[in-house]
């Protein structure tokens, strides 16, 4: 099941054209992912806190098809998937609120979970593949570049 999430864009993310700065679009993404993993039962403190273990984005991108501006009310669609024992991909698509058959933005990233001492690969945690489950897809040993 894939989550949605939703907000209206706020002016502080838009460039001088008026419509969302493209770093920002991936800082929306990053939202949403914070916020599906806060409705999985992730304690966020915990999970982003410097640690023992981490979760570094590896590769990001977005595609912008539609412009988004300030006070434009959208939503975000949300789908992980696990790669392989030790990373998993988020796909995103952003549209308008009110027009949900039309993408504004399709973006992807993927993470790596890491020992941060050791700089070694780690198995996912059993609270992230709970969150691909209940959000996602299955584990897959194919490559992906599906988007919602």
């Amino acid at each position: 099941m894939t989550f949605l999430y939703a907000r209206t864009i706020r002016f502080q993310e838009t460039d001088g054209a008026g419509v969302v700065y493209f770093a920002n679009g991936l800082t929306l993404c990053h939202e949403a992912y914070e916020a599906s993993l806060a409705a999985a039962g992730v304690d966020l403190g915990a999970f982003f806190a410097r640690g023992p273990v981490a979760y570094p984005i590896v590769h990001a991108s977005i595609d912008f098809r539609a412009p988004l501006a300030c006070g434009d009310r959208i939503s975000i669609a949300l789908t992980p998937r696990q790669a392989d024992s030790t990373s998993f991909e988020i796909f995103y698509r952003i549209y308008l609120a009110d027009q949900p058959e039309r993408s504004a933005a399709t973006a992807q990233t993927r993470h790596v979970c890491i020992d941060t001492t050791k700089r070694s690969r780690l198995a996912l945690a059993q609270s992230l593949l709970d969150w691909i489950e209940q959000f996602g897809e299955a584990s897959s040993s194919e490559s992906s570049t599906r988007l919602p």
